[in-house]
């Protein structure tokens, strides 16, 4: 038999795959259609579908949980249920909402928009005219795709407005500045950047094309992408505009002026006040502040050129801000102490700011705290709240001013928690970093169990113990254990440890999940043929590369939605926008990093890889169906048996379009991993 290695690392470009990077093309079609029936005729069959309708009326529960937002005295919610696969957006009172059966006004269903129309709907929200929020903006997805459709909509008469504002498909959005006028930052008619987003922020007023609205800011094709937003706390209602330059640099205006900030920072501004968070450490007005702090200043004191911030909160080494934002003049600081969640209340005035906590709420497990209002502008200081943890079920919570926390709505349990036990650990990676995981299963150590293990590791995002209801389901109920591991390149532990495991130490978040892997072995728990491991996107370049570079740590490998050629990954769809976590592999330098994780062409020829199951989703518009296909051809070509691929027709960057095609993947995809790893 002939093996076919490339592309290899001495010749990166000789690829031979290239043709399955066409999306729609014949014979990748064909390919692809191939592989669907060969990995479902090995793992598909009645117990998958059995799983799946289980998933799938569990994820159509009509106890679920409704979050809702306000405008204008109305809670509105988007519901999916079974009859209603593609949801509908709804509305009803405050006190309606309270009650066990709240009476739901109906304003779209998706399903029969898309039945009437002939179009593949999938809802992606919805804008309203602040304020009145008489009149909406609704973004419409062709298979869950990041490119919607934009149209408006008449909340009194419940239809489409006949003359109203429509822009075709394309990347993008647009923000109310009044009545009849948007501010529009889309993709759509030639404004792009190399990462495919907005590269310009038009008005456009009702009535004009979209194309020939003036300009009123524009970022270099090189850049991220353009964006604007109004200030509606603000009695001047000022535009500010942002030159995403990648993912972490931004470029800020406010108008025509450009504040003087450096690139690395967040800000945002309410009732006058401005706070920044600088990425990285920073020095100005003679003082010197600490990366991923938070600080405070009147913006016209900023503005006439004055530094003198107040520190509002300062990171310690497991101590970080996880986000904030302004609700009523109030700043809320979610604070992820030792992973644990803090929130605190900022309040400005002229004489310094007051500082209380949010009381009540759950000093374990992942707990949110957001605006009820859907606009920041409009909030009175009510806040929701949602807790949760791997074997409790999230709750809604209301939190108003001076009140404590007043349970609203509980999920039900969606599987049998008897005989499991949350507890946290600690594994040593290889340079000594001690990485925490979250283990979740029955009670001692067998040295044989189910594991399922999890992680992401990038672009600064945390992995949280969530109640998951299909992990519940589909695995710990039947007597497995889970494992959510917090590796380096994720936000766990604010920017230094997003930034020990991007670029270059991208290996690095690789070499902490293999720890966590080896600790479970090392503990008793499993052992490695037992251990399945899942991820997605950029979870999906941790996943191929257990198989490349820890093969003997792992049973079985789900890789879904994920990037995994490095090498063309910056030239593919928004590929270009994620250079900041990865590099630049046309730069020699860097591709000398990218080249030692790109599992594409690390992938070689008589190694014992674990069986893996490579998933994505024909309409992933983020990343390219093309990474899994490639290497699942590749890995195929060079003899490997046991490398499988599926991937259904629709569905964006997720698991499907809907809940039932959601609930299918995932059966199929736990279904392969149990079967791999001996679990039956």
């Amino acid at each position: 038999m002939s093996v076919d290695a490339r592309p290899t690392l001495v010749a990166p470009d000789d690829d031979p795959w290239l043709w399955l990077e066409e999306v729609e093309g014949e014979q990748a079609a064909a390919w692809v259609d191939q592989q669907n029936a060969r990995t479902l005729a090995a793992f598909g069959g009645p117990d998958v579908e059995a799983d799946a309708a289980t998933l799938a009326a569990i994820f159509d529960r009509p106890e679920k949980i409704p979050f809702p937002g306000r405008r204008a005295g109305w809670l509105y919610n988007f519901w999916t249920d079974e009859t209603h696969p593609r949801g509908f957006w709804r509305r009803t009172t405050p006190q309606s909402f309270r009650s066990e059966a709240p009476d739901w006004e109906m304003l779209i269903d998706v399903d029969a928009l898309a039945a009437a129309e002939g179009e593949d709907w999938i809802w992606s929200g919805a804008g309203t005219r602040p304020n009145r929020h008489d009149r909406a903006i609704v973004r419409l997805s062709r298979g869950g795709s990041d490119a919607v459709v934009l149209r408006e909509f008449d909340l009194s008469t419940k239809s489409f407005v006949a003359d109203g504002f429509v822009l075709p498909e394309a990347k993008g959005n647009v923000s109310w500045v009044d009545d009849d006028t948007l501010l529009l930052s889309s993709a759509f008619g030639g404004d792009v950047t190399t990462s495919g987003y907005a590269r310009t922020v038009r008005l456009w007023r009702r009535g004009t094309r979209p194309e020939e609205a003036p300009i009123l800011f524009e970022v270099p094709a090189t850049s991220m992408s353009a964006s604007a937003g109004i200030d509606r706390t603000d009695p001047d209602r000022s535009i500010w505009f942002f030159n995403a330059i990648g993912f972490f640099d931004f470029e800020i205006w406010r108008g025509k002026v450009r504040l003087d900030l450096p690139t690395g920072v967040q800000t945002d501004v309410d009732h006058g006040w401005l706070v920044v968070r600088p990425r990285n450490a920073w020095f100005v007005g003679g003082k010197s502040w600490p990366g991923d702090c938070l600080l405070g200043i009147r913006l016209d004191a900023f503005l006439a050129g004055s530094r003198d911030f107040a520190l509002l909160f300062a990171p310690g080494r497991r101590r970080i801000l996880k986000s904030h934002f302004w609700n009523a003049g109030r700043l809320i600081l979610s604070i992820l102490d030792n992973l644990a969640p803090v929130f605190e209340v900022l309040t400005p005035a002229a004489d310094g700011w007051t500082r209380t906590t949010l009381p009540g709420l759950p000093s374990i497990g992942v707990v949110d705290v957001w605006s009820l209002d859907v606009e920041s502008s409009e909030g009175n200081g009510d806040l929701l709240a949602s807790a949760q943890d791997p074997l409790t079920p999230p709750s809604l919570m209301v939190l108003e001013p001076g009140k404590a926390p007043a349970v609203l709505k509980r999920s039900l349990a969606a599987f049998s928690d008897e005989g499991l036990v949350v507890t946290r650990h600690e594994a040593v990676s290889v340079d000594g970093e001690r990485i925490p995981y979250v283990q979740t299963g029955p009670a001692g150590e067998t040295g044989d169990a189910p594991v399922h293990m999890t992680g992401y590791g990038g672009f600064g995002l945390p992995s949280r113990p969530y109640y998951n209801a299909s992990i519940g389901k589909l695995w710990l109920e039947r007597g497995g254990t889970s494992v959510t591991a917090n590796i380096r390149g994720g936000g766990e532990f604010g920017v230094p440890w997003h930034d020990a495991g991007r670029g270059a130490g991208k290996r690095l978040t690789h070499d902490d999940f293999a720890a966590v892997a080896a600790d479970l072995v090392r503990r008793g728990v499993t052992r490695p043929g037992r251990i399945a491991a899942e991820g997605g996107s950029n979870g999906g370049i941790l996943i191929a590369n257990m198989m490349t570079r820890y093969p003997e740590r792992f049973g079985a490998l789900l890789c879904t939605i994920p990037l995994i050629d490095m090498r063309r990954y910056s030239k593919l769809l928004a590929g270009a926008s994620w250079i900041a976590e990865y590099g630049d592999p046309d730069k020699a330098e860097e591709w000398a990093w990218l080249q030692t994780y790109s599992a594409y062409h690390q992938a070689v020829p008589g190694r014992a890889y674990p069986p893996i199951l490579l998933a994505t989703t024909r309409r992933d518009d983020r990343v390219h169906p093309g990474h899994a296909r490639k290497m699942a051809a590749k890995l195929q070509a060079m003899g490997y048996r046991d490398a499988w691929f599926y991937e259904p027709p629709a569905g964006g960057h997720g698991y499907g379009k809907d809940n039932r095609e959601r609930a299918h993947f995932i059966a199929l995809g736990y279904a392969f991993l149990r079967d791999r790893i001996g679990w039956k």
